[in-house]
C-alpha cells in the first residue's frame, strides 16, 4: 500500500528573470493506492501548476511544503528520480520529440523505471498488446514521439506510457481535453486497466464530469485560488456540474 501525501505545498511560477507569482497557496492532499481523486476547478486556479510542481518542472519553484511517497520527500529528488520513485504525469499538452521513435522512447523509459532492460521480444509483445488495447495502429511504434499525432492520438500515447510504466501515483492533467466520445472511452478504459490491480493512486485533473462517468472517483476536490477549497465524494462533481465554480472563486477573491 502506497501513501502519496502533499503537505502545505506552496509554489511560485517564474514569469521572468526577476519576476514570480505565487500560485499554490498551501495544498494538502493524501492519496492511497487504489484511490482516484478528481481535482476540479476553473481555469487559472492552479491545477496544472500543482501537477507540474510535483513532477519537477523548472518553471515552478516550491517555496514551502513536502510531497511524500511512503514518507520519502520527492521534492529532494531530480525529475528522473521522481519518475523512478513512482510518479507519472500525463501532460495536458504532450510534446513532440522528432527523431526518437515511440518504441525506443518507451523501452528506454521502461528500462529506467524498472531498473533493467526488458528482453526485446518480450517488450515488443507487451508494447503491441498495450497498443492494441488502446486502438493505436502498430505502425505508430516506428514514428517519432507524438510527431504528427492528432490530439487524441497524443492522449492515447500518454496512457500507453502509463500502462507500461505502472507508476505508484498517476497525475493525469486534463487527459480528457480534446477527446471525442470514442477516444474518451478508450483512454478511460486504459486508466481503469492501469489501476485495476489496486496498487496505483490516481490524481485526475479535469474541468468536466464527462470523464468521471468512465473513471469513477472516490473523492472529488474543488481547487480554487491555489488551494483545495472543498472536498467530498463523487456527488460533489454533480453539484459542480450544476452550479459551477463561482461561489469558490468569489470566496477566495
Amino acid at each position: 500500500m502506497t501513501k502519496f501525501e502533499i503537505r502545505g505545498l506552496r509554489a511560485d511560477v517564474l514569469i521572468g528573470e526577476n519576476e514570480r507569482q505565487e500560485i499554490l497557496k498551501g495544498v494538502d492532499l493524501t492519496i492511497n493506492s487504489g484511490e482516484t481523486h478528481a481535482i476540479m476547478g476553473p481555469n487559472g486556479s492552479g491545477k496544472s501548476t500543482l501537477a507540474y510542481a510535483i513532477a519537477g518542472h523548472p518553471r515552478y519553484e516550491i517555496t514551502e511544503g513536502e510531497v511524500l511517497i511512503d514518507g520519502e520527500n520527492i521534492l529532494e529528488m531530480s525529475v528522473d528520480e521522481r519518475a523512478r520513485a513512482g510518479v507519472f504525469l500525463a501532460m495536458q499538452y504532450p510534446v513532440e520529440v522528432p527523431g526518437v521513435s515511440m518504441s525506443n522512447f518507451l523501452r528506454s523509459s521502461v528500462t529506467a523505471v524498472r531498473g533493467e532492460a526488458p528482453k526485446l521480444r518480450q517488450f515488443s509483445k507487451e508494447l503491441q498488446g498495450a497498443m492494441k488495447d488502446l486502438s493505436i495502429d502498430s505502425a505508430f511504434a516506428a514514428r517519432g514521439v507524438n510527431e504528427g499525432f492528432s490530439g487524441g492520438e497524443k492522449k492515447r500515447h500518454e496512457i500507453l506510457q502509463l500502462e507500461l510504466l505502472k507508476p505508484k501515483v498517476a497525475i493525469l492533467d486534463e487527459t480528457d481535453s480534446g477527446l471525442d466520445v470514442d477516444a474518451l472511452k478508450v483512454v478511460s478504459e486504459g486508466v481503469n486497466r492501469a489501476k485495476a490491480g489496486g496498487e496505483m493512486g490516481v490524481m485526475l485533473i479535469t474541468h468536466y464530469t464527462r470523464i468521471l462517468n468512465y473513471v469513477k472517483p472516490d473523492f472529488v476536490h474543488v481547487f480554487a485560488q491555489g488551494r483545495i477549497a472543498e472536498s467530498g465524494g463523487p456527488e460533489l462533481a454533480d453539484v459542480l456540474e450544476a452550479d459551477g465554480y463561482e461561489r469558490f472563486v468569489k470566496a477566495g477573491a
